[in-house]
């Protein structure tokens, strides 16, 4: 027996396929376990596949397409289409005017959070209440939001123009003065009020999430040490809502980023799309070609997806410590 086993071990070339084999059987052990998972995974990601990878597909074919404005595909277009878009010269006030609406939202949104998040974290009488009324604006439609901040501007009748003219802001009523929303600029301050109104609920609960998920004992022993609130805010609190801040901004920037049923609603992106972000525009656009409407749409999911990993890779830290 061990001159067979000595004869086969010194055959050349024998021990070779016996070693590969050898080697075989892991990897297709790993390859088995890593795809174990798919079963339960498989719903999931052809959800994905459906909902976003294949719209993305057909948006990029219909950013390369040339189609008149009766809607026929008269067949491939290149890049001209793209070459449009960019040479378009209402972009650059468009996607500067994006910038400002997203910062603005956001900025404004994450401020009043914070403040909000840190009350109902206290123990005051009613607060279940306070808690229960701030997912009012989140839990109402955006559009009917919008549509009742609309009806509330109205030059001649609404109800804003009304006590604004009771306590003599508005000195000539009925007169079309107050046209809050034909004016670019306060149409603009009006639009992101009424943004930061719906997007704070949400971001609200995210942040007191993050803070009734702070260990009481790391409070106990800062005031043991005799750190006072401000120095106990900025060492400990803030440093350990990170994570949960981190989210909550990263879903409005990508929320605010796509808005549209409120400029939509207030303004229609006018007048002379002074009011338009890049998605309103990209919705005009599309009434007068539907290719380069398409491009522009290419060239806002990458926006998107740009402002995502920057961010993940400006706070990979926070999100590791979350």
């Amino acid at each position: 027996m061990d001159q067979v086993t000595e004869t086969a071990a010194a055959a050349p070339g024998a021990g070779a396929p016996v070693r590969a084999a050898v080697r075989r059987t892991p990897a297709r052990r790993r390859f088995a376990r890593a795809l174990a998972p798919l079963p339960w995974l498989a719903p999931a990601l052809a959800l994905i596949a459906f909902v976003v990878l294949w719209p993305v597909w057909e948006m990029f074919q219909t950013s390369r397409q040339h189609i008149n404005s009766f809607g026929f595909d008269l067949g491939d277009y290149g890049w001209k289409n793209y070459t449009a878009v960019f040479d378009d010269p209402n972009l650059a006030s468009v996607m500067t005017r994006t910038a400002v609406w997203v910062f603005a939202v956001v900025a404004l949104t994450v401020v009043i959070s914070l403040a909000f998040a840190q009350l109902f974290n206290q123990k005051f009488p009613g607060r279940k209440v306070v808690r229960w009324a701030l997912i009012a604006p989140w839990a109402a439609s955006v559009m009917m939001t919008s549509i009742v901040v609309r009806w509330m501007l109205n030059p001649n009748n609404g109800v804003i123009n009304v006590f604004l003219h009771q306590i003599g802001v508005v000195k000539q009523f009925n007169q079309g003065t107050a046209s809050w929303l034909g004016n670019p600029t306060d149409a603009m301050y009006w639009m992101v009020a009424v943004a930061v109104f719906v997007s704070v609920p949400f971001t609200t609960y995210a942040l007191l999430a993050g803070l009734t998920s702070i260990p009481t004992e790391v409070y106990e022993a800062a005031r043991v040490d005799g750190a006072g609130r401000a120095r106990t805010y900025w060492s400990i609190t803030f440093p350990l809502l990170r994570p949960a801040l981190t989210v909550a901004i990263l879903i409005n920037l990508m929320n605010v980023f796509n808005s549209f049923p409120i400029i939509w609603v207030m303004t229609q992106g006018g007048p002379d799309n002074q009011t338009s972000t890049s998605t309103v525009y990209m919705y005009n656009l599309k009434t007068l070609n539907i290719g380069q409407a398409g491009a522009l749409s290419v060239i806002n999911f990458g926006v998107v997806i740009a402002i995502v990993l920057i961010f993940l890779r400006a706070n990979k830290n926070s999100l590791k410590e979350g």
